[in-house]
This record gives structure tokens, sequence and C-alpha cells, in this order.
């Protein structure tokens, strides 16, 4: 088996590399499978648009890949579950065959639970019975009998009104705050004339975010202020909060300044 990377983050503009995303699928081996991020891209915060998932799908169809989605971090984009669901239903929609992994963890906060879903897109019954088998068998290898405690807790959560209901205005409430810690990180880097631009913090969305900064800005903020971020730059938009906002952009400050 071949793995291979395609084009996605452009780090000139920090926003999606559309056209060599676009590229890289239309030059994919034929039956390749494609993995795809549904929203609140992680590390890059950088989502598709609407349209620029429909043409996805066209060059997907027209070269016969299989996608497999990746659903971690859905209603963290605009607080609607089925709004930031959109590109994955429109593969369905077209009648792709595919896979989608889901996870509880972070929308639940089911952190260290392995609590999830595989969903199966199949075209027909027959298919559908055949890939069971299959699954059955690597679950079987795999881990055979999973925890229960945090799939109790999610099947409560999607299986009770009342708790489902307050589980979708918690994450309205969750995405909120993440976009408000943007806005003000934003705002604080920028007061400080810090050199550069700054607008990706705001145009990213999800709970992580690309912010720019170099190898050696990124290992600075670790060492000299403390900041715990990904040596590529990526932070965490949920770590922030109105009380550290200020200090975390006097620090991006200071290593965009001296290294």
């Amino acid at each position: 088996m071949t793995v291979r990377e395609y084009r996605y983050f452009d780090p000139k503009t920090k926003g999606l590399d559309f056209a060599g995303l676009m590229e890289d699928l239309k030059n994919a081996t034929p039956g390749s499978i494609v993995l795809l991020h549904t929203c609140a891209h992680n590390p890059t915060g950088v989502d598709p648009t609407l349209d620029q998932w429909k043409q996805i799908a066209e060059v997907c169809k027209a070269n016969a890949l299989y996608p497999f989605f990746d659903t971690a971090y859905q209603g963290f984009v605009s607080g609607d579950l089925n709004k930031d669901g959109e590109g994955l239903r429109y593969f369905v929609e077209q009648g792709f065959e595919m896979v989608i992994a889901q996870s509880f963890a972070k929308v639940m906060g089911l952190y260290g639970e392995r609590t999830g879903a595989m969903h199966f897109v199949c075209g027909s019954a027959d298919v559908a019975k055949r890939v069971l088998s299959q699954v059955k068998i690597i679950v079987r290898c795999q881990y055979s009998s999973p925890p229960k405690h945090g799939a109790r807790i999610a099947a409560m959560i999607l299986n009770t009104p009342a708790l489902r209901q307050q589980w979708l205005n918690e994450l309205v409430g969750v995405t909120n705050r993440m976009n408000e810690m943007r806005r003000l990180l934003r705002a604080e880097v920028e007061k400080l004339g810090t050199k550069g631009t700054w607008n990706h913090i705001t145009d990213q969305i999800g709970m992580f975010s690309f912010t720019g900064l170099t190898l050696k800005q990124s290992e600075a903020m670790v060492s000299k202020h403390h900041i715990y971020m990904t040596k590529n730059g990526r932070i965490s938009v949920a770590g922030l909060t109105k009380a550290n906002c200020a200090y975390v952009a006097k620090a991006i400050k200071d290593v965009v300044d001296n290294y």
C-alpha cells in the first residue's frame, strides 16, 4: 500500500490551497481512498466552502476515489450539527459509497472513553452485508469488547430529548466562546503592532489555529513564555481565555520580533 499526501494548507495565505488540492486529487490513482476532514479541520482550522466540497466530490466521482471522512468536531464550526455536516451529506446525496469515522470525544467531552461510531455508506444491502462481515472480523481481532461507559453516556444523550437539546445548546456556547477567543486574540496581537497580518486567526475555525509561527518561534513560545503548542505553530483555541489572551499576544509579538 502506498500512502500519498495531497496539498491542503497554504502557508502564504494561511488558508486553503484549493488549486493544489484539486490538482492532487485529479492526479490520484483511480480507486484510491481519500481521507477528508468533515469540518473544523485539525490541525489547520481551514475548511472548504460548500461550493468547494461540491467540486471535490466531482473530482472524486470522476476519478473513482473512495472518500473516508474523519468527523471529530462536528458542531464546532457553526454550533449547528446539520450545517457543519453539509459537505459530508452532499457526498452521500451524490451516491458515494464511503466511510465516516465519528468521534464523540471532543463534542461531548468524553476524552479517554474511546467513544464514537464508524459509519459505512454502501450501495446495496448485499454490499452492506459483506462489509459488516469484514468489520466483525476486524473488531474481533483488534479489541473484541469495547468499553461501554462512554458509549452509554453518548447513547443516553442522543436518545433523551431533554439531554440532546441541552447538549446542542452547549455546543453553541462552546463554539461561540472559541470564536470570541479568536477575535480577542487577533485584536490583542494587532493592538501591539505585531509584524505581519493576523486575519487568519479569525478566518480559521474550530478548536485549532495555525498561527503562522515558525519552528524557532514556536519553541520560544514554550521555553520562554510557557505557552504550550506544537512545533508547527498550531495552538488550541479552546485553551485561550479572557484572562490569558493578552499574555499570549505579548508572547507572540516577542517571538515574532526576536526569533
